[in-house]
């Protein structure tokens, strides 16, 4: 096709920059302009704060939601160094950043993104005992930082008004951050988080996270008030592995009714396709089964005597049962996520190593309560 009958020329290409490019296409960078993308407005700018708190050089992380429509969100630690950078710079790295770093965000553009769709923009430093402040409006400093005076402790305030014009009567999902910041806390022990809802007029809402079991917290969680009794006690471990380059956390437990729950996550994330580390978990429970009921054949009157045959411990067997909740939590120095969504799991090695500390641990565990072990072999072969 010529020039002369095709109207759409190089002239006719417009180039955006910086928070223009933001504000003209906000899907692209925060997945929507509804109650999702605000969320993920919350945690792109709460992400510095957590990963603070998980580096030992703040106590904790409160988030406000303010009746004037702001999110407040302030850290105890020593107060960011480079605010104005941090505001106004697209994060150049997406997605998870090591076994040390936590991500919030599933897009990982960080606050500048926040910054040019909010009306406006305050952030305050208190370092070295004194407080600067800085605003912006719609990703454009209005000053520069600006020290106010003494401050009493340190850390960072950063509070943004989302801009009406872009999210259209939307409103801020409560249940969807504490859903995602109380499931980050069950998966790293030493997060402290509140979060606190003041728009209800005479009265809101607010809920603090903080989960020294872990993982164990977690399956409690999971199971919840449950008819049927347990019938095991947790077993639960953790460990680094170098042959992965990162730890593995489980918790399992199995009850004595009800279905399969199996929740499995990487660098603390969601894995709700599983991956090699869930693979890993199945495999492990097939092994420690199998080894212990040949190792140790039951009594006649035990549940499953006799039936050693009938264990499928082929890779990836789906040994457990009716009544059993598990969790596997691993964080890797180099996690592989596949799909377009990155949630399955892709390392290789990560399965060898989390199936070698699950028979591990899992059969020591049933040499040593053999009456549970029985009831356990009893759910895996179907015998109640």
């Amino acid at each position: 096709m010529s020039q002369d009958t095709n109207p759409y020329t190089a002239a006719r290409i417009q180039v955006l920059e910086g928070g223009e490019a933001v504000r003209k296409r906000p899907g692209m960078y925060i997945g929507s302009t509804g109650e999702h993308g605000l969320a993920q407005m919350v945690f792109e700018v709460a992400d510095r704060a957590v990963n603070e708190v998980l580096a030992g050089r703040a106590g904790r992380v409160e988030i406000t939601l303010t009746a004037d429509g702001a999110v407040r969100v302030a850290d105890d630690g020593p107060g960011e160094g480079d605010v104005e950078a941090l505001l106004t710079q697209m994060r150049s790295e997406a997605g998870p950043r090591g076994r040390h770093h936590v991500t919030l965000d599933y897009v990982g553009v960080g606050p500048f993104v926040v910054n040019a769709l909010s009306t406006r923009m305050t952030a305050e430093v208190r370092r070295a005992g004194v407080c600067r402040v800085q605003e912006y409006a719609r990703g454009a400093a209005l000053g520069p930082l600006t020290a106010m005076g003494p401050a009493a402790g340190s850390g960072t305030v950063i509070a943004f008004w989302p801009d009406p014009d872009i999210f259209a009567g939307a409103r801020l999902p409560f249940d969807e951050l504490a859903d995602r910041f109380r499931e980050l806390a069950l998966l790293n022990r030493d997060l402290d988080v509140s979060l606190t809802d003041e728009r209800q007029p005479g009265g809101g809402r607010a809920a603090r996270f903080r989960f020294p079991g872990g993982v164990r917290d977690l399956l409690d969680l999971l199971d919840g008030p449950h008819e049927a009794p347990a019938v095991t006690d947790v077993i639960g471990f953790e460990g680094e592995d170098p042959r992965m380059a990162g730890t593995v956390e489980v918790a399992l437990r199995w009850r004595g009714g009800g279905e399969e729950q199996v929740r499995s996550f990487a660098n603390s994330r969601p894995t709700p396709r599983g991956g090699s580390h869930e693979l890993g978990l199945r495999d492990g429970l097939a092994a420690a089964i199998d080894a212990y009921v040949r190792r140790r054949p039951l009594p006649a009157t035990e549940p499953g005597a006799g039936l050693v045959g009938g264990l499928d411990t082929g890779p990836g067997a789906g040994l457990g049962g009716a009544g059993l909740t598990a969790v596997v939590s691993v964080k890797l120095d180099e996690p592989e996520f596949l799909g377009s969504t990155r949630d399955v799991l892709g390392n290789a090695a990560v399965r060898d190593c989390v199936a070698e500390a699950v028979r591990e641990h899992v059969g020591a565990w049933l040499e040593a309560h053999p009456r549970q072990a029985a009831a356990v072999v009893g759910r895996v072969l179907g015998d109640d």
